[in-house]
């Protein structure tokens, strides 16, 4: 993975101590080698953008600068312009959430959401709740605002409600300042919330007055199974976070909050002293997209092949993995997460699947306490069948040239101790 240059810093003693609890990301890291040509890239949630048409694309920017070039080149609202801000109202109508245009913010993307959510909400040592594991770009958002995070581990059915009531309990009376939960084919874990978790964690922040952020990115990308309402069709005081970039294009960085009108208000504030307003031209062009386009079609294709994949994925896991390993089957979404026995760091070994030509992100990077280093996360969202095969097969034999000590504990009957929290 090459060898870093240490550059002396002289300024260290001039940065804010916040910045030192700031880690960086695991997925961004490994870009450098994720885009290699002889790499096989399972560490990145990269939409299958090649199956969007470029021809509407070329349309829609055209129509944009052509129809409202003076707007789409100038400054806009803070809010978003009235027009996308209603694309959005339309797209959440049909998954069950009824808003309107007032009750929502333009961003860009999801991403800048969960940063300014963490700027109006957190002060340093403040309680925050979040599943384990859980997105590492979240983390990464809330971590520049030293909040103290409880993770609350998960199974088939999503975010153990039972773990959740017992430890805001323990916290007492308004000892969290907000549940963060992606419901839907969480990211890393593939697992998706069931109506009933829903209800139950609903109960439990309306019985201790928290906040709930529903993190919404990969609802519309269903390959089987019922549709769940989302939480903020439940309960119109949750704050819900959603995105352009899985369902249009990642390079525009648009996305959208939905929160309750006083939250709103400080989001807007927190919203202008970060960048005044967003990109009239990306929010133009995503106009005349959604108007002029058969997206939905663009859509079924996508999840066709997304499914696809993790067919592909899933197979290759059972024909080559070891029989120690362990792994969630998403009925939608990006990614798979794969556990190991308890004993072996997946993060050790990073560097010689590189070698082979394979990465993933290993698991701590999805905990705030360096758990999860048994575990990675496998995304099939980008690569093709044939090479999603080939990579675990590569994945596969790194893994089994690290199990011989495994096998000779178990040989003798003294196996490792496990820890079933990370075991997602």
């Amino acid at each position: 993975m090459g060898t870093a240059r240490v550059v002396f810093d002289r300024w260290s003693d001039r940065y804010a101590q916040r910045m030192a609890d700031v880690r960086s990301s695991a997925v961004r890291d490994l870009f450098a080698a994720a885009t290699r040509p002889d790499m096989i890239s399972f560490s990145g949630g990269m939409p299958e953008i090649r199956r969007v048409p470029i021809d509407s694309v070329i349309s829609a920017t055209t129509s944009a600068l052509r129809d409202s070039g003076t707007e789409a080149l100038q400054y806009g609202s803070s809010e978003g312009r009235p027009k996308i801000r209603q694309v959005v109202v339309d797209l959440m109508g049909e998954i069950g959430v009824r808003v309107k245009p007032d009750d929502l913010v333009i961003t860009a993307g999801a991403q800048q959401a969960l940063d300014l959510i963490a700027k109006i909400f957190l002060d340093p040592g403040d309680t925050i709740i979040t599943e384990g594991p859980t997105y590492l770009g979240a983390l990464q958002a809330f971590s520049a605002y030293q909040p103290n995070v409880v993770c609350i581990p998960m199974d088939a059915e999503g975010m153990r409600t039972d773990v959740l009531a017992a430890e805001l309990k323990r916290l007492g009376p308004r000892g969290a300042k907000f549940i963060y939960t992606i419901p839907n084919f969480q990211n890393p874990a593939g697992v998706t919330l069931t109506p009933q978790r829903r209800r139950e964690l609903l109960d439990l922040a309306r019985e201790y007055d928290i906040p709930v952020i529903e993190d919404d990115p990969y609802g519309r990308l269903r390959f089987e199974g019922g549709h769940c309402l989302p939480l903020r069709a439940l309960d119109d005081e949750v704050i819900y976070l959603g995105t352009f970039s899985k369902i249009f294009a990642p390079g525009l960085r648009l996305g959208w909050v939905i929160a309750p009108r006083p939250i709103l208000a400080k989001f807007l504030l927190a919203k202008q002293a970060a960048d005044l307003c967003g990109s009239a031209f990306a929010q133009t062009t995503a106009e005349r997209y959604f108007a002029d386009t058969r997206w939905r079609r663009v859509l079924q294709d996508l999840t066709r092949a997304y499914a696809e994949r993790r067919d592909a994925m899933v197979e290759a896991l059972s024909e080559h993995f070891p029989a120690e390993a362990s792994w969630t089957v998403p009925e939608g979404g990006f990614f798979v997460w794969v556990q190991m026995p308890t004993f072996l760091d997946l993060k050790s070994i990073l560097a010689e699947a590189v070698e082979r030509g394979v990465t993933y992100v290993p698991g701590d990077a999805f905990y705030p306490d360096g758990r999860g280093r048994n575990c990675m996360r496998l995304g099939f969202c980008y690569a093709e069948p044939d090479a999603i095969r080939e990579g675990i097969r590569r994945l596969a034999e790194v893994l089994e040239d690290r199990l011989i000590l495994y096998r000779a504990f178990a040989a003798a009957g003294a196996l490792p101790a496990t820890d079933a929290d990370e075991r997602g």
